[in-house]
């Protein structure tokens, strides 16, 4: 198939002319104006750096037929009314520093981009002064006119793309469209907790307010959490830690959720530099970073946090939807977000998770249960698999005398896969005090019953054991090296074809692991030593295991990273087995080492390890209160 010709002489160039005003202006809000949410974006921060304290947005058909946008800000005066709908005009800065740039906008190019694509009418009035108003049409500028309304600006934006039809064509449902004016709306406030808005859809006359946001009062983060609270619901505000750190000029505030309220998309991460909502890619790996191996990898965390520091220290000029940017130093701020996160998780592992507590609740109740009570709380994050409810799990939760005696953790390797479910009731022991309270049972051999003083905690014993291994082998692996234990005879292995080779590629790093391989011949591995952590184990389930994560993780993960998801398979290794029968002393052994141990909360593929009842629950469930 030929070509399609140009139609170009190659002795007559094409010539070089000069775009008229109008054109330029409908090029440029192709980058600046992509939908109706991205004119609500540059009309709502417009307004915000103008001092408004209420902002008002109504639309219409998803903002396609109508976008109104009022406020009480300083407005501008009769004068400038013409000069604002300048290309590159502003009173934000004066081109002198661009890297000294306090407000949102500052480019110059919203209004005459929104007066190019559509009918754009302002109205504003200075304090002192008289109100005008001017209206543009496709590029095409009107008088300046009296007005009469209060201090502030009102912009009003008919008919959006009616200059560019072809961009109509691009535009989602209405419902979408005002989906979305309602997400960038929301960003906004979240970072102006001291300022008032609205939002309402005026579509066919009928209005109906969508949502509403008095100014909160009280200091910067009393501010902050009671506007997340309103905007990411109870839920996130119940589960949710403050994050406050600073380092070299950078300040880090704001909340992020525990690892238990996780979301099946990256639908609530909000992050924020001085201020401004942006969608940059090393803040949300920073994020993802933080709870690396606290969350499943399906799951995502949420999250809403705040980087302030000097305007020298950050680019905001990189795009024109001012959506991305750049900092003088990338790794300082990635590193800042992550050890933030991370330490402010670890410092919260023995604070209960609600919504835990709250799926608990729900499949206890049973099919009876009266429909006064009100519905359990809905779950967002880690979702438990279906157990028996009501009376069927009366009967499994029934204690019966232990079949065996209990054994040592020296034989955790040995498992009673065959016995009957049992349980067994242990004495008075240990301190009911304690964050995670001191055992009283141990159920199918699995889940340990620990009683609080306000209530009960159920411990997966595995889940739990293995984050315990893994924080150790971690702990080891940053101190010295993770110890090894040589074996009498070496452990003679073979792999599936090419699995050896990439053993033995990584065979430096596996020592320092603690665990000791050298080839043998074809796709077989001798086995010379394993981590002593734990103990004795089948060293070709733990080389088999090794090679499907290295298989796994690929080349792409940093080097740190896939070292930690070898050394979250060794631990399953080494962790206690369900099935295996603990004593007492065992039990509460093990919750006071959870106690101790950072990040015990979830195992290390982000599952929970521990679910808290309180008091007041369970007598819920009896319809005692």
């Amino acid at each position: 198939m030929n070509a399609p010709s140009r139609n170009i002489e190659p002795s007559q160039p094409p010539r070089i002319r000069q775009l008229d005003d109008a054109a330029a202006n409908r090029i440029a809000a192709g980058e600046v104006v992509e939908r109706p949410a991205s004119a609500v974006k540059e009309l709502v921060e417009n307004a915000l750096d103008a001092g408004a304290r209420r902002v008002e947005v109504a639309y219409a058909h998803g903002g396609k037929a109508l976008i109104r946008v009022s406020d009480d800000g300083h407005g501008m005066a009769k004068g400038d009314l013409p000069l604002a709908l300048s290309r590159h005009a502003t009173s934000k800065i004066d081109g002198s520093d661009l890297l000294n740039i306090h407000s949102f906008g500052f480019r110059g190019e919203a209004l005459p981009s929104l007066g190019a694509v559509g009918r754009l009418t302002i109205a504003s009035r200075a304090a002192g002064q008289e109100g005008a108003r001017i209206t543009v049409d496709g590029g095409r500028l009107g008088a300046v006119e009296p007005a009469a309304l209060n201090p502030g600006t009102r912009v009003e934006l008919r008919d959006l793309f009616h200059a560019t039809p072809a961009r109509l064509k691009f535009m989602r449902s209405d419902q979408a469209e005002a989906k979305a004016i309602a997400d960038v709306l929301r960003r906004l406030a979240m970072a102006a907790p001291d300022v008032g808005f609205t939002l309402t859809d005026v579509t066919a006359g009928k209005e109906r307010q969508i949502l509403r946001l008095d100014a909160e009062q009280g200091d910067l983060f009393k501010a902050l959490e009671a506007r997340l609270a309103r905007l990411l619901g109870r839920d996130f505000a119940a589960n949710a830690i403050r994050i406050a750190a600073e380092r070299e000029g950078f300040r880090l505030s704001g909340q992020a959720a525990l690892p238990a309220y996780s979301r099946g998309a990256a639908v609530e991460q909000f992050l924020f530099v001085n201020g401004r909502p942006v969608r940059d890619k090393l803040l949300l790996g920073a994020l993802r970073a933080a709870y690396g191996d606290l969350l499943p990898r399906d799951r995502h965390p949420a999250a809403a946090l705040f980087i302030d520091c000097t305007a020298e220290l950050v680019d905001v000029n990189v795009h024109p939807a001012k959506a991305e940017v750049r900092f003088r130093d990338p790794g300082l701020v990635r590193g800042l977000i992550v050890s933030a996160l991370r330490h402010a998780l670890a410092e919260s592992g023995h604070r209960g998770a609600p919504v835990l507590s709250d799926a608990a609740l729900g499949k206890f109740r049973s099919e009876g249960t009266p429909a006064t009570d009100p519905p359990p709380a809905r779950v967002y994050g880690w979702q438990p698999p279906t157990r028996p409810s009501g009376s069927a799990l009366a009967e499994s939760l029934r204690l019966q005398a232990p079949e065996a005696p209990p054994t040592g953790l020296a034989e955790a390797g040995l498992g009673f896969a065959g016995a009957a479910p049992s349980a067994r009731v242990e004495p008075e022991a240990g301190p009911v005090g304690a964050p995670l309270g001191a055992a009283r049972a141990q159920i199918h051999e699995n889940y340990i019953i620990a009683q609080t003083r306000d209530g009960l905690v159920i411990v997966d014993q595995h889940a739990a054991h293995e984050r315990l291994v893994y924080e150790r082998l971690k702990a080891q692996r940053a101190d010295h090296g993770v110890p090894a234990q040589a074996l009498l005879i070496p452990e003679i292995v073979t792999l599936r074809s090419g699995e050896a080779a990439m053993l033995a590629e990584q065979a430096e790093t596996l020592a320092a692991l603690g665990l000791v391989i050298e080839p043998f011949g074809g796709e077989t591995l001798a086995v010379r030593a394993t981590p002593a952590a734990l103990g004795p184990c089948n060293a070709g389930a733990l080389l088999r295991d090794i090679a499907d994560e290295l298989a796994d993780q690929g080349g792409g993960r940093m080097l740190e990273a896939r070292i930690d998801a070898v050394l979250s398979r060794m631990a399953c290794h080494g962790s206690v087995r369900s099935g295996r029968r603990m004593s007492g002393e065992e039990m509460n052994a093990l919750l006071r080492e959870m106690e101790a141990t950072p990040h015990s909360g979830q195992c290390n593929h982000g599952r929970p390890t521990w679910v808290a009842l309180s008091l007041a629950d369970i007598e819920r469930l009896f319809a005692r209160r």
